[in-house]
């Protein structure tokens, strides 16, 4: 019975030394101007792969050749007004072209673009864009920043976007503009060869996104 007593004692007098320091410490810190950053509460959606897109266009001196490219996954996480991660994989090996009829240079050019000249999607397959965060500006408009990765190579990226959020969905269309070169990619480049002519291709290529996503 005495030793119960003492633990009894000995606890409260624990429980009470702990809460006093833990109170000052936050008094303290507040007095000096800290913040305290609660953990991520974002509400994360899940991506549709089946009604999302990416299409996807490259041109060069003479013309352009688009396309669509398939979103392999994907999650978003929303924190009020704010995006606050997401992490989206495009399936690189999965990439078509709408503009040749030609079943004969249809299949070149995709081949051409798989091949180690372009993406090298036999080593690797996917590409990889990493949401760090989306800042509202007007509207449905927002500031988005990310880190790409392609071919193993990982670069910053900003882009606008314009989203729309409900309890239920996340929508997102927004064009990038992606400098291929930053990535390995020179074939054709007019900045890394000379002479050229109409041969050269742009070193920036775009992608027309949309998003759905569903809690």
């Amino acid at each position: 019975m005495y030793i119960h007593l003492v633990l009894s004692i000995n606890l409260k007098i624990m429980k009470s030394t702990s809460l006093v320091f833990t109170t000052a410490f936050v008094g303290v810190a507040m007095l000096l101007g800290f913040t305290f950053v609660r953990p991520n509460s974002g509400v994360e959606y899940k991506a549709s792969t089946d009604k999302s897109a990416i299409k996807w266009v490259g041109r060069k001196v003479t013309g352009e050749h688009n396309g669509t490219v398939a979103l392999k996954s994907g999650s978003v996480s929303v924190d009020g007004t704010k995006i606050s991660g997401g992490k989206f994989e495009i399936d690189l090996s999965s990439v078509t072209c709408a503009d040749l009829t030609d079943q004969t240079y249809n299949q070149k050019l995709i081949e051409h673009l798989k091949s180690d000249d372009f993406f090298s999607t036999a080593k690797h397959p996917t590409a990889l864009l990493e949401i760090v965060s989306g800042t509202k500006t007007t509207g449905d408009k927002y500031d988005i920043k990310g880190r790409l990765t392609i071919k193993g190579i990982t670069k910053d990226i900003t882009f606008p976007a314009t989203v729309k959020v409900t309890d239920k969905n996340f929508v997102a269309i927004a064009k990038v503009k992606i400098d291929r070169t930053q990535y390995d990619i020179r074939y054709g480049s007019a900045s890394f060869f000379e002479g050229l002519g109409d041969k050269a291709i742009s070193n920036d290529f775009e992608l027309d996104v949309n998003i759905a996503a569903t809690r």
